[in-house]
């Protein structure tokens, strides 16, 4: 599973690239700021995803389901 997110966060950094190109803005800051931007971008974001999914499958969210009703004590 981590492969295909970091082949997702390869293609998608070539395809920040191909843009900045085609719009003539490509200098070697840019460049960094691209690779390490949208590369961490898209990790961090695959990332948050898979831990959401993994909580709700894992039965994590069951146990704090009924902490916004208000108890009678």
């Amino acid at each position: 599973m981590v492969k295909w997110i970091a082949l997702a966060g390869v293609l998608m950094v070539i395809a920040a690239l191909f843009y900045l190109q085609a719009m003539d803005s490509l200098s070697t800051h840019a460049v960094i700021a691209t690779i390490l931007g949208v590369f961490f971008s898209v990790l961090l974001g695959s990332g948050l995803f898979s831990l959401s999914f993994f909580s709700d499958k894992s039965g994590h969210d069951d146990e704090v389901s009924g902490t916004t009703t208000r108890r009678d004590d």
